[in-house]
């Protein structure tokens, strides 16, 4: 990593909001739901499913948890009604996990009835290390009452993850791998990217062989490469995983990823909360903040 990129990386938390804001503009579809339909109508023309996030997390009081999970409730219709190839992404901590557990859970059922109702599917995201096992107490819960119509995920960089895997492998799987994004203690995480990269592939075989359908969340090209070559091994058929990836992120390989038979989800995120967002993946791309910041500062005109 460049110095320039490694400041980047240490520093962006504490970047002004309007210089974020100019970073935010290619990786957010927009303030609204129907930003997010135009994108995903996009994509699905282009042949690109999606999955589509309101922006928002850690709240504080529960009438925010209800205000989101309304707002779940009308992006899960508007897929229907439009006829998207999308589906609905969410986070405990967005749907009131911090403040009433059992609330929590009937919000997110309803959010998952809601989803089998119109025979679509709702993500419970993963989040911070402190969230983990109630999310996976939540995912076991609902699978057994909804199954294909629910999922969660792991994140690679987590020492646990290979363990979780097998724990959760006695019922329904549908899962997204990625490598994670908060930020944790080395008590709970590795740090060293190799090892990350190791989990991440040890953890999406055993996925794969168990028979879990899996999302594979990654904009890293050896993982993408390492993927592939699994699924081919495997003789898996295309519609027994998907890779995932970012809005606005690495566009030429979501074309390389296409172009090879396989199925790829794109993550539209939406919303006035932008800004955590919108840091993280600042923190997690630094040679993007490096390329956005060159912009600002004209670097790149000539």
């Amino acid at each position: 990593m460049s110095l320039f990129n490694f400041a980047v990386s240490k520093t962006i938390m504490h970047v002004p909001k309007p210089i974020v804001s100019h970073f935010a503009k290619g990786y957010i579809a927009g303030s609204t739901l129907a930003d997010a339909v135009r994108v995903t109508k996009d994509l699905n023309r282009q042949g690109m499913m999606t999955t589509i996030d309101i922006l928002g997390e850690f709240i504080t009081r529960i009438d925010q948890a209800i205000s989101f999970k309304d707002d779940g409730l009308n992006i899960l219709r508007t897929i229907e009604r439009e006829k998207l190839d999308a589906n609905l992404s969410i986070k405990p901590t967005q749907m009131g996990l911090l403040i009433d557990k059992d609330r929590c859970f009937e919000i997110i059922r309803e959010l998952v009835a809601e989803a089998k109702k119109i025979n679509n599917f709702v993500r419970i995201d993963i989040e911070d290390v402190t969230t983990t096992d109630d999310t996976f107490a939540f995912f076991r819960k609902l699978r057994e009452e909804f199954p294909g119509h629910v999922g969660t995920a792991f994140q690679s960089y987590l020492r646990r993850t290979p363990l979780d895997v097998v724990d959760l492998a006695d019922g329904y799987q549908n899962y997204r791998l990625c490598k994670g994004i908060y930020i944790e203690s080395r008590k709970h995480a590795w740090k060293n990217p190799q090892a990350i990269n190791r989990n991440f592939m040890v953890s999406l075989e055993k996925l794969l062989k168990q028979g879990a359908y899996v999302g594979i969340a990654t904009h890293d090209e050896l993982l993408v490469f390492e993927a592939m070559t699994l699924v081919r091994e495997m003789g898996l058929k295309p519609d027994q995983y998907e890779f995932q990836m970012l809005l606005g992120v690495d566009e030429e390989m979501r074309e390389i990823i296409l172009a090879g038979g396989h199925r790829l989800r794109v993550y539209v995120p939406f919303g006035e909360d932008w800004l955590p967002y919108s840091k993280r993946r600042l923190k997690e791309n630094p040679a993007i903040a490096q390329h956005a910041l060159k912009q600002m500062l004209g670097i790149n005109k000539h």
